[in-house]
């Protein structure tokens, strides 16, 4: 009997398309070692999966805990995995059965790869990196801590993304060159569709084609 106990933190919509991706990463588990972490539905029933509050499965009888957490918000993410850490629960790292990565990629914990996404080559990704279906990168590009890719997101070559910037779906971002990548600032925000053809600063968010910031009201 395994003593495994494997969590996917977020019992949302995008929780539903995580906890298949890491089932098959664990064919030797049966469904009763996979549950959905999240304080809010705690007590009830996702998918045929139990869903556990926090406290619940850290008191669990099993000793061998391992999450992936399915939450898009960056900054949620880095408060879970500090809560995690505190509790020595070990990350996981999903990959989609599809995903393609070739050479030279420098990956941090916690990745979470969708079906379809094409990370290439000389690339180095940071910390809890999610990259949902049909994303890519593309090579020569460096992304920081907590970058999130929504569906369809196109990152093409040499281009740097900070912390925390979150890109939206199907946004296209333009090759820099190597000797002056396009840079996406700490915590901005690439709206929905948005093509980028120059570097964004930090803390904004850009929308459009070609993409301009928006501008608070």
């Amino acid at each position: 009997m395994s003593d495994k106990l494997i969590g996917v933190y977020g019992a949302s919509g995008f929780g539903k398309e995580v906890m298949p991706l890491v089932r098959a990463q664990f064919t030797e588990l049966n469904k009763e070692h996979f549950v959905f972490i999240d304080d809010g539905q705690a007590n009830t029933d996702l998918n045929g999966f139990q869903v556990l509050s926090y406290t619940d499965f850290i008191n669990d009888s099993k000793t061998d805990k391992r999450v992936t957490i399915a939450i898009a918000n960056s900054q949620v993410r880095e408060k879970l995995v500090a809560r995690l850490n505190q509790d020595s629960v070990q990350h996981l790292e999903i990959q989609a059965a599809n995903t393609v990565i070739l050479d030279e990629v420098e990956m941090g914990e916690g990745s979470l790869l969708c079906p379809f996404t094409c990370i290439t080559s000389n690339i180095k990704i940071g910390k809890f990196f999610h990259a949902n279906i049909y994303s890519y990168v593309a090579h020569d590009c460096i992304i920081g801590d907590y970058v999130t890719f929504a569906p369809g997101v196109k990152c093409n070559g040499n281009i740097h993304i900070e912390d925390h910037a979150y890109i939206g779906t199907g946004a296209v971002i333009k090759q820099g060159a190597p000797d002056k990548p396009l840079v996406i600032g700490k915590g901005a925000v690439v709206g929905m569709g948005a093509v980028v053809t120059k570097s964004v600063p930090a803390g904004v968010t850009v929308v459009g084609n070609p993409a301009r910031i928006l501008e608070k009201k």
